[in-house]
């Protein structure tokens, strides 16, 4: 690396750039990062992990409402916002220090500071000029906003993480995971919500048995769920917001909350005077090896909009690791990648639903199972859990996994190896299941559903 200051520069701390950068650094590297905001990302800092410790706090009113067909007597129950956001702030420092103690025991210079690029070799933090033989960006993405007047009054799901006050009343804006999830969190902790989404159906992109299930259980739940609704106004009132629909009525709440859609972090990062290429979508185009349009530049996770999920920006950085440092240049498989949506009730996911099924394959297998899970046959809850395998016909090959339902995620990261195994249909039917579980309802369907009823789901 004659002439820079470093082999590896990394933009971005969040979970792509640390794991590149520790990595890159094990094989010797001189390796410094640069974060603008904290060490963690989206995900850690005001993502998928505060997000999950909220999920489980709203989940706990419905255990102390089940619990009484267990035979237990619970006291009526208090619940203090502040208390519960000053545990997750007290988590998530924790974490932070830990990224930075990783980074720093890996032997990476670590900075506090927005970076940009000067040139294709140098890079700006603050006052100080670095140069490095090869840089890698990872800066994440970022909440967006509806246009329509009187979103400023609006907050995202950042600044969700540190409200004051629950509020009494709240509209979530979208249809996506990150809607559904908050939905359900400030309803599960005492809220009144209300969820406004533009299309007909919530989750759009997953498959439609999960989208109408899950639909049919937040409604269950006391959400109230309005589509192919958009609000056209926001007005701000001296102790309210009026909402203004476009189907004309209007809606009173204490709080809205955009969860419309995300963007690329690419604003002031030097990238067009460089020659680092945007896509149509905005975001860094990258080849299949993470590499931009600049040679000794590459790019992971949120900020090339890929597969916008932690474990992906992980991978991706491993992958860019073996090809730039350790000699066995590879690709980042994004195939049969497992998700899941911490809604209530949650969902996982994983493969290709059965739309997509049918335009890959033509005909396909589907089996269907909706069913009251046993604990709720003593809670008296009206919830029910929904199992789903997509199988080609011609080979009998599971090549979709989707659940709503009880510990869903937990049960799909187990499906999702078979997935990635290519398991067949006759190897599900072949293992024995635990019982009694939920899971083992994934290899006791026998009977695929036939095709008139499985087309009529889309």
């Amino acid at each position: 690396m004659a002439g820079y200051d470093y082999e590896l520069f990394v933009i971005g701390g969040g979970s792509g750039g640390v794991r590149g950068a520790r990595m890159a650094a094990a094989t010797g590297a001189r390796v410094a990062i640069a974060e603008s905001y904290r060490y963690g990302g989206t995900c850690v800092i005001r993502g998928c992990v505060p997000k999950k410790l909220l999920s489980y706090a709203s989940h706990f009113h419905e255990d102390f409402e089940d619990a009484a067909g267990f035979g237990w007597t619970v006291p009526e129950p208090r619940f203090d916002w502040a208390r519960l956001i000053a545990s997750k702030d007290t988590e998530i420092d924790r974490l932070e220090g830990i990224y930075q103690k990783l980074l720093g025991n890996a032997g990476v210079e670590i900075f506090h500071g927005h970076a940009r690029l000067n040139d294709a070799h140098t890079i700006e933090v603050g006052d100080r000029t670095f140069t490095a033989e090869t840089i890698l960006i990872a800066t994440g993405g970022t909440p967006t906003f509806p246009m329509e007047p009187g979103w400023e009054h609006g907050i995202s799901s950042n600044e969700a993480f540190h409200l004051k006050e629950l509020p009494k009343r709240a509209v979530i804006a979208g249809g996506g995971f990150i809607a559904v999830e908050f939905a359900g969190i400030f309803n599960g902790l005492g809220s009144q919500v209300t969820q406004i989404y533009r299309g007909p159906q919530i989750l759009r992109g997953f498959d439609d048995d999960v989208r109408n299930t899950l639909a049919g259980e937040i409604v269950k739940k006391g959400i109230n769920l309005i589509v192919e609704t958009t609000i056209d106004r926001i007005e701000k009132r001296e102790s309210d917001l009026l909402l203004h629909l476009s189907d004309g009525s209007t809606l009173e709440t204490d709080l809205v909350m955009a969860a419309t859609g995300r963007k690329p972090n690419v604003e002031n990062l030097g990238l067009e005077q460089v020659g680092v290429e945007l896509n149509r979508r905005g975001a860094i185009k990258v080849d299949e090896y993470s590499r931009t349009t600049v040679d000794n530049i590459y790019a992971v996770g949120d900020v090339t909009d890929r597969i916008n999920l932690t474990p992906v920006a992980i991978q991706e950085a491993m992958a860019f690791v073996d090809t730039v440092y350790r000699g066995t240049p590879r690709a980042m498989n994004h195939a049969d990648v497992p998700s899941a949506v911490f809604s209530h009730p949650p969902v996982g996911t994983v493969g290709l639903t059965e739309i997509q099924a049918r335009e890959t394959y033509g005909a396909v297998d589907i089996y269907r199972s909706t069913f009251r899970p046993l604990k709720h046959t003593l809670s008296g809850r009206d919830e029910k859990t929904m199992m789903k395998l997509v199988v080609e016909r011609a080979g009998q090959k599971v090549v979709g996994v989707h659940m709503v339902g009880l510990d869903a995620p937990e049960i799909v990261q187990g499906m999702a190896v078979a997935i990635k195994a290519g398991a067949t249909k006759q190897i599900f039917d072949s293992t024995v299941g635990i019982h009694p579980t939920a899971a083992e309802e994934f290899v006791t369907m026998r009977e695929p559903i036939p095709d008139a009823t499985a087309k009529a789901a889309e």
